[in-house]
């Protein structure tokens, strides 16, 4: 380097002044007055012969090492389109309008719920005065009311025109809440077993009573007369809504050995899928009242397990409508696609964490997941293959909707907020 040869030079010449001066005294310390600390400009100069391209490549240590500016750039990235942040708290629950998929209704750690415009994010009404965190908000079939629940029980609905609160009541702890179909009935599920059904804004009142067990997950069916709810402890029921008494009753050995996770039903209503903390979803006939399918993946104990820590539980379940396909939701991160008339598994698609939510688009082959490491992915049924990943979270997805088209997903994350995506993709 030419920095170790100007010393060595300088060093020299030294001595030998040195030696000519003071003849044959011993010299003890040779100091060159001359000399100064190289500044930035001299050491420049002398590592521009050094080739840093040829240490570099020498045994090739960097590879799979990030720079600071790259792990930068990855926390940072975000492909949203919008954030909503009016939440102080976790958000637990989102839904858009059904009528315009224009306005979105999210509830909240902070207790509170938000119905807030999708294009820009303005807040429209503020649903205060839960006691608890909301963890339920959505719209009525016609998008007038609101209805937003909270843990301790306490359920408000909303006129969205003129943003009034027009009920309120008190159950147990909520469990869930589900609009008809079709009709201003709100039905709702407790921890205590029970099911409610009102008409609103009237406020009659209807219960469904079953063994003091969880009333863990309900869905109403398409036809609005029917509902099936899941329990605690595995039982499945099939209630007739007018009448108010238990059509059909699925448990024993051909139900669940653990608590009801997630329900889905087909496009007509004569098919449903149940999911549960046993590891299993459960294909029943709604008509018969019958498990005609049993699936599984390894990892899940199957339907004799009993260890619910264990088990790998079923998070969400869904149908296709275009295909015979399934879609099963694993806790252990694997999202499992199945041919419904073979039951055949057909894809495992792997996520680095456990999936929380999946859906369905309404008239294709894509079906989304969202899950705990805060992306949300989109995969092609048919090949098994994901076609895009949407990031910008900083912590968990808790649940995400689509609209109609499918062109526009909205999530809610434990970063206490909302965030609006644009879903791109070649084949659109």
């Amino acid at each position: 380097m030419k920095l170790a040869g100007s010393c060595r030079a300088s060093m020299d010449n030294s001595e030998e002044s040195a030696i000519e001066l003071h003849g044959d005294e011993e010299i003890i310390e040779v100091i060159d007055l001359n000399d100064t600390e190289p500044g930035p400009d001299d050491l420049a100069d002398d590592l521009e012969d050094v080739d840093f391209d040829d240490a570099g490549n020498a045994g090739d240590d960097n590879d799979g090492w990030e720079t600071e500016d790259e792990m930068e750039a990855e926390a940072e990235q975000d492909d949203s389109d919008l954030t909503f942040s009016k939440h102080t708290g976790s958000v637990f629950c989102v839904s858009l309008d059904p009528a315009t998929n224009n306005l979105a209704v999210s509830g909240g750690e902070d207790d509170k719920a938000y119905v807030w415009r999708v294009s820009d994010g303005e807040v429209l009404l503020e649903c205060a005065g839960h006691k608890d965190s909301v963890t339920c908000a959505m719209f009525s079939h016609d998008s007038s009311l609101v209805a937003s629940g909270d843990m301790s029980g306490l359920i408000k609905v909303w006129k969205v025109e003129t943003k009034e609160e027009i009920w309120s009541f008190e159950v147990g702890d909520l469990e869930w809440l589900e609009w008809h179909p079709c009709a201003p009935v709100l039905l709702a599920g407790t921890n205590d077993g029970s099911v409610w059904m009102w008409k609103i804004p009237a406020g009659d009142c209807k219960t469904f009573q079953s063994p003091a067990c969880q009333a863990t997950s309900g869905k109403i069916l398409p036809d609005g007369k029917r509902a099936v709810v899941g329990y605690e402890d595995g039982t499945v029921r099939v209630w007739d809504l007018k009448q108010g008494n238990a059509i059909h009753v699925i448990k024993g050995q051909d139900g669940h050995q653990g608590a009801l996770t997630c329900l889905a039903c087909n496009k007509d209503g004569s098919l449903m899928l149940t999911g549960s903390v046993d590891g299993c979803a459960k294909l029943i006939n709604i008509t018969a009242g019958k498990v005609v399918g049993t699936f599984s993946v390894e990892g899940g104990k199957g339907k004799d397990s009993k260890d619910e820590e264990e088990s790998n539980s079923v998070e969400s379940v869904g149908f296709c409508n275009i295909l015979p396909l399934i879609a099963v939701a694993y806790l252990d991160g694997t999202l499992a696609i199945y041919d419904l008339s073979t039951q055949a598994l057909r894809h495992r698609c792997r996520h680095e964490a456990g999936i929380v939510h999946l859906q369905w688009e309404e008239s294709s082959s894509v079906v989304s997941t969202c899950s705990l490491d805060g992306a949300l992915r989109l995969w092609d049924a048919r090949s098994g293959n994901m076609v895009a990943e949407y990031k910008g979270h900083t912590a968990e997805i808790l649940d995400f909707t689509m609209n109609r088209e499918a062109t526009l997903a909205v999530t809610a994350s434990g970063d206490n907020q909302v965030k609006v995506f644009c879903l791109q993709r070649p084949d659109r």
